[in-house]
């Protein structure tokens, strides 16, 4: 059997397919499978380091902007478009797959494109409350489209091909010890708050961790603290702390870092996460079972990072803060005043793993293994 997987951009797309893949070569021993992502994306590191073979296609996004700048850049994207369909469909003529599994991103386009219109069954994953751009320009083209939320259905043209799976997390979130993520991180006995914007960073979020690191120093760093960057805040924000006043080297306590790669030790071991609210974050934070204060991105389509927040807080699990409304000060003070009430983690804890969907990438592969039988 040979399965394509493709996806690309950030984390959220990617991790959720490989987490499949791991399933595919699971059960189907013998099995070929294939990522297709872009040139420039973070599954140029991530697909083979897990194990995978990655074929890259040049891809650019959209930008919904009107000057002329963004024009440029919508007529190189389109440009760009026609090779990577071009070469998605050789990818696909020389692989010949069964059937092909997209999670999101503009990276999985040409592919899932070139498949419906070579008759090889296709499915696409959309992990989000509302169909993102990539999901609304296949949906009538592919197979089945996969989703998170049960309330998603009517927000597609033909409810009859929609599945409801939720969305995959790595088993390592299921499974990690506290314990033993404490000890991997050689953690003392104060609480750990995990903060992080994404795989490539928020520059005005990211700003204001670095007040709120300025905060915990001046409290006399009442919590240990892990912030990722992400890759573009990885260029700017070392220098940033500094320009505050905070020594980092003279804080151990206080992390910061790139990325965030062994993710689900280090929120396994996590008293409280601070993040965006993607439906991939989403997932992981309920497998783990942690406790978060949610600030959802106000620049996402149908502001559905929101929509996917206010599910999570209704449950208990998350408390959610909206970015024009907070600064570092008051993440600070969210933060600890959750820390300093027991009883209120664990009721949040119990509401995030409740709200857990643990069998989502089994879901997935059924899906996938009917298609490519039918």
């Amino acid at each position: 059997m040979r399965i394509v997987f493709t996806c690309g951009g950030t984390g959220g797309h990617i991790y959720p397919a490989i987490a499949v893949a791991k399933l595919f070569r699971e059960r189907q021993p013998g099995c070929e499978i294939l990522f297709i992502g872009a040139e420039d994306g973070m599954e140029n590191k991530i697909v083979p380091r897990e194990g995978f073979r990655l074929e890259t296609l040049k891809i650019s996004n959209y930008q919904r902007s009107l000057t002329p700048k963004a024009l440029w850049h919508n007529v190189t994207t389109l440009c760009n478009m026609a090779g990577s369909l071009q070469k998605a469909r050789r990818i696909l003529r020389g692989f010949r797959p069964d059937v092909i599994v997209g999670t999101g991103g503009y990276a999985s386009f040409p592919a899932l494109r070139e498949g419906a219109r070579l008759q090889i069954p296709t499915a696409v994953h959309e992990s989000n409350a509302v169909p993102g751009l990539t999901t609304r320009m296949v949906e009538k083209r592919v197979s089945r489209v996969m989703v998170s939320f049960e309330e998603s259905r009517e927000r597609y043209t033909d409810p009859s091909r929609v599945v409801v799976t939720g969305t995959p997390v790595r088993e390592q979130f299921l499974y990690t010890s506290r314990e033993e993520a404490r000890r991997a991180l050689k953690l003392d006995e104060r609480p750990l708050v995990v903060s992080y914007w994404g795989s490539l960073g928020a520059r005005e979020m990211n700003k204001k961790i670095a007040q709120f690191m300025k905060c915990e120093i001046e409290a006399g760093e009442p919590f240990q603290h892990i912030h990722a960057t992400g890759s573009f805040g990885w260029r700017w924000m070392p220098e940033y702390v500094k320009e505050l006043g905070v020594d980092l080297a003279a804080h151990p306590s206080v992390q910061m870092q790139e990325y965030i790669y062994d993710m689900p030790v280090v929120m396994a071991a996590a008293d409280l996460v601070i993040c965006r609210a993607g439906a991939a974050t989403i997932s992981e934070v309920c497998a783990s079972g942690t406790p978060c204060v949610m600030v959802p991105s106000p620049n996402v389509t149908d502001n559905h990072q929101e929509k996917n927040a206010l599910a999570l807080s209704k449950t208990g699990a998350a408390v959610l803060v909206r970015e024009a409304e907070c600064d570092g000060k008051m993440l600070f003070d969210t933060a600890k005043k959750i820390l300093d009430e027991p009883d209120r983690l664990r009721t949040m804890r119990a509401a995030a793993s409740n709200t857990a969907v643990v069998d989502a990438a089994e879901r997935i592969y059924r899906t996938a293994i009917e298609l490519a039988k039918a």
